[in-house]
């Protein structure tokens, strides 16, 4: 799976961890609902942390379709919420 980190690049993912970052995308998604700011930050930085560190990083020129879209590092809480789905930022 191809996965895009908004104003960073693209890394390649296996499905295999889907389930992990799911962990953390439903930790987000309660942490939105509580309108918990701090919480969100942490475990929105934690989320793209663990795709870098899990993800093969494509080269800058490569422009393969994304599958997966995550905001970037710096971005709020209504511009998450404004991306989810009813899976949350993670299909599944």
């Amino acid at each position: 799976m191809i996965v895009r980190i908004m104003g960073e690049g693209q890394v390649r993912l296996a499905d295999s961890h889907l389930a992990d970052l799911n962990t953390l995308d439903d930790e987000l998604l309660a942490e939105m609902e509580k309108g918990d700011g701090p919480g969100f930050r942490r475990t929105l930085q934690a989320l793209l942390t663990r795709v870098r560190d899990l993800g093969d990083p494509l080269p800058d020129d490569s422009l393969e379709p994304s599958e997966l879209i995550l905001p970037a590092p710096d971005a709020t809480l209504d511009e998450v919420r404004d991306m989810l789905s009813d899976d949350g930022l993670i299909p599944g």
